[in-house]
């Protein structure tokens, strides 16, 4: 199945899910952000044989890290995969309450996981045919710890997270440095859970030194003048990564 059609099955997936949360609880009780529009930019983002993502993926189970409500792994699900999910719930944005509600309502025979990532955490599986992690890495304390050690058990992860070619002040371009600007605590979008925006050159370089080979990459959104706190500045990296360190 070519990524364009399985982004079309997702936004479909997407308009039906929504319906089901509603029923189960008020708009304002579920995550606001939709997670499975990432499907419009992986759309974008493979190309060659990577377009094929179920035959990356092969027979093995997927991961999804930091899945709030978990829409992206119960759509998964939905095309035949073992899903699990890893999240954490004391900043979940329901505390995990909307992933565990859907879970029951679609009979998913998912696996939802409770683990701090910010700790010395240690995933359920030994191995799995991909990991998406996406919108999560800038709000963990400690990217190389995670991105090192998911390494380890995937050939494949999926990533996305916020980039920033400008400082705060607009004054200094270091979006060719390998460096990543430490947000305080509410700069940025008023949420004390953001902590590390990359340059560009820093996500590349902190991804080759945990492993990771890139295969696609692209950014979207404020692709000009980007900067690591304002709504008018924000810019995502999307990236197809390959370890080289994982050993099945």
């Amino acid at each position: 199945m070519d990524i364009t059609e399985i982004k079309d099955k997702a936004l479909l997936y997407n308009a039906t899910l929504n319906k089901i949360k509603l029923s189960l609880a008020p708009q304002s009780f579920w995550y606001p952000y939709g997670a499975l529009n990432n499907f419009i930019h992986l759309n974008k983002l493979l190309t060659g044989s990577n377009r094929h993502l179920l035959d990356v993926i092969g027979k093995k189970t997927v991961v999804d890290i930091g899945s709030a409500d978990g829409d992206l792994a119960f759509f998964m699900e939905s095309l035949g995969l073992k899903v699990d999910i890893i999240d954490h719930a004391h900043t979940n944005y329901n505390h995990l309450e909307g992933a565990h509600l859907l879970r029951k309502d679609l009979k998913s025979s998912l696996e939802i996981y409770d683990i701090d990532l910010d700790s010395q955490f240690s995933l359920p599986q030994k191995e799995y045919g991909l990991i998406f992690f996406l919108g999560i890495l800038y709000h963990l304390k400690n990217p190389f710890y995670i991105l090192e050690n998911l390494s380890k058990h995937s050939s494949y992860c999926l990533i996305s997270t916020r980039v920033a070619r400008l400082c705060p002040n607009k004054q200094v371009n270091f979006s060719t440095v390998p460096v990543a600007y430490l947000l305080d605590s509410y700069e940025c979008n008023n949420d004390p859970t953001n902590f590390w925006i990359f340059s560009d050159a820093g996500l590349r370089r902190i991804l080759q030194r945990t492993g990771w080979e890139i295969c696609d990459y692209i950014t979207v959104g404020n692709t000009t003048d980007s900067d690591p706190a304002t709504p008018q500045g924000d810019e995502r990296a999307f990236c197809l990564v390959k370890s080289s360190t994982f050993t099945p």
